[in-house]
């Protein structure tokens, strides 16, 4: 049975309707766009002009006179100089749209990974993820903005020229649309090969990213543990088969466009020969003009056929963007919102699947708590506690049973101000590279003063250690608190959630990191804290539950026990056997008997 469900909205697979969809985000820089239509149009509408320029010479050439030569030269700079105008006006304000679009797209996608359920982020790893941001992007872009370019400009350009040698000579000039069905056909044939090649090559490139990623923030455990040489064979490996996939696009490109070259060719090699065989009245600078006009076609159209590449990897990188983009954001349907919870919670029958699991990680889950109580979750792991804490802020929804906070089911409370009333410190802190103080103060608590968060970190017992470094509370403590130990990481997430002032705090092995002397600090400032709030604890250290008002016992998904310390351990039931292990566990370790770890 799947309760929980990832709905997804179909992404169409037809390049051109893709296509269509990525060329919307030029829209809001049309008059940047067309300005770079202007250019093109000026750079493109002069290429006619040098072989009429051509011909000019030559037929002026056989007058005695040569009346108008002296001009010849200034025409000729001139000329250029207007296409240099032009060009220069299409490439500088398409790159500011281009830049434009790069922005706009890297935002939108970055802040879809900010409304994405967390199922989404627990079945893609990061790699991809982080690639479609950097990467796919970039080949998007290019699809968008600069083969674009390509297409206005040389297309521009084949029409002046083809409309200069229909108007010089028709008949001959069908010639180019006697070719025109091969060419098309190619194209087309190409262009499903490149975007096959080019989603695998992208695909690639996140395996490349993710495994690096894994190295940059694992290289302790990788040098710890020998696994060098393990991670070398899987970033070339993976690196193997992004040079299998681009050599593969290569010599497609690079067979493609010989060929297009050739039937080219045998088109102008045609064409020359009727031109020799018909265009007996012609002057010598006609003649020429119309060769060189012919000659100067094949290399927009060649361009063309390039930009076709970029095309189709651009079409291949929408595609993969588009499936996230359309998916489903966190499903947020609740109106419901109060300015601070009582904190009371209840929790009715619930039950939980995640996706995909035959199993349920949840089975009838009923208990309350009181507002200003405590109440701890043990068990060993898989047991369903984390799952269980997790439900509390909408990281997964629940479809059976209820969970209800000041009598008021969680689902109808507006998801932001269901988050307001939850604190969460977890064993994996989680820290930016940033401040100590902006660290504490994140988020939507970045507008409280300095007193304030001096008094949360107080609170936390962090002061301590943050009065000894050189800037204090203005530390960098960079990536994910790398210049801290794991004591000092964890009292900052406690400090971030004491300054959140929650009514609810989630404790998911809130204190497994800290050192004796840390924990002792940390106890007696949670004692502090815990008055007023409604607390959930998940701890293996069952001293550090206590003195909970309720203990459930976890196994399997479901409470097996529930009751005070002194009640389960009168049991001698499941937690007693807990508790009895991490004793006979300390006194092994310590040789006498301290607080269970």
């Amino acid at each position: 049975m799947q309760l929980f469900k990832t709905k997804k909205k179909p992404t169409s697979s037809g390049g051109v309707e893709i296509y269509k969809r990525l060329l919307v985000y030029i829209k809001p820089y049309m008059g940047l766009f067309a300005v770079s239509i202007l250019g093109f149009l000026i750079y493109s509408s002069t290429q006619y002009l040098l072989p009429v320029l051509i011909q000019h010479i030559l037929d002026t050439l056989k007058t005695e006179a040569r009346e108008g030569m002296t001009y010849l030269p200034l025409f000729f700079c001139g000329l250029f100089f207007v296409q240099g105008v032009g060009n220069y006006l299409g490439n500088y304000f398409l790159a500011k749209v281009s830049t434009n679009v790069v922005h706009a797209l890297r935002c939108e996608i970055f802040n879809k990974y900010t409304q994405l359920p967390a199922a989404f982020f627990d079945s893609n790893n990061s790699g991809f993820l982080i690639s479609r941001v950097t990467n796919n992007v970039g080949e998007m872009t290019k699809a968008s903005t600069d083969a674009l370019r390509t297409y206005v400009r040389e297309g521009l350009t084949v029409v002046v020229l083809l409309i200069y040698l229909f108007k010089s000579n028709w008949m001959l000039s069908l010639t180019f649309i006697a070719i025109a069905p091969i060419i098309v056909w190619l194209v087309k044939y190409v262009s499903r090969r490149l975007r096959k090649i080019s989603k695998k090559m992208q695909e690639s490139i996140g395996d490349i990213t993710h495994i690096t990623s894994e190295l940059v923030s694992g290289h302790r455990i990788v040098r710890g543990y020998g696994g060098e040489d393990y991670e070398r064979r899987r970033f070339e490996q993976s690196s193997y088969f992004n040079r299998g996939q681009a050599l593969k696009l290569s010599t497609t490109t690079a067979v493609h466009n010989p060929i297009m070259q050739f039937i080219i060719a045998i088109a102008l090699s045609f064409l020359m020969y009727m031109a020799l065989m018909f265009m007996n009245e012609a002057s010598v600078g006609e003649f020429s003009a119309y060769l060189m006009t012919a000659i100067l076609i094949q290399r927009p159209i060649r361009q063309l056929s390039d930009a076709n590449s970029d095309i189709q990897k651009g079409i291949a990188a929408a595609q993969s963007i588009f499936e996230i983009l359309d998916r489903p954001c966190e499903p947020d349907e609740g109106t419901y919102e109060t300015g601070k919870a009582k904190g009371e919670l209840e929790f009715k029958n619930l039950a939980f699947y995640y996706e995909n699991a035959k199993e349920p990680a949840l089975t009838n889950i009923t208990f309350k708590v009181e507002p200003g109580q405590t109440v701890a979750l043990v068990g060993a792991s898989g047991g369903g506690k984390s799952t269980l804490v997790n439900l509390v802020p909408r990281f997964y929804g629940h479809h059976l049973g209820e969970i209800l906070l000041d009598g008021i089911e969680i689902n109808r409370y507006q998801l932001k101000n269901l988050r307001k009333q939850i604190a969460l410190v977890t064993q994996h802190v989680t820290l930016f590279n940033d401040t100590i103080a902006n660290n504490i103060a994140y988020g939507a608590l970045v507008t409280a003063d300095r007193k304030q968060i001096i008094a949360a970190a107080e609170d936390a017992y962090a002061m301590e250690f943050i009065d000894k470094l050189e800037f204090g509370l203005d530390t960098e403590i960079g990536e994910n608190g790398v210049k801290l130990s794991g004591g000092q990481r964890q009292r900052l997430a406690l400090a971030r959630a004491l300054l959140k002032d929650a009514p609810v705090l989630i404790l998911d092995e809130a204190t497994s990191a800290l050192d004796t002397a840390s924990e002792r600090y940390i106890q007696q400032a949670l004692q502090k804290v815990m008055r007023n709030r409604t607390t959930l604890v998940i701890a293996h250290r069952l001293s550090t539950i206590e003195k909970a008002d309720l203990i459930l016992v976890m196994e399997r998904g479901r409470i097996v026990e529930r009751g005070s310390h002194q009640d389960l351990i009168a049991k001698n039931g499941a937690y007693a056997r807990l508790h009895q292990m991490q004793l006979e566990k300390n006194v092994a370790q310590d040789g006498k008997l301290t607080d269970p770890v």
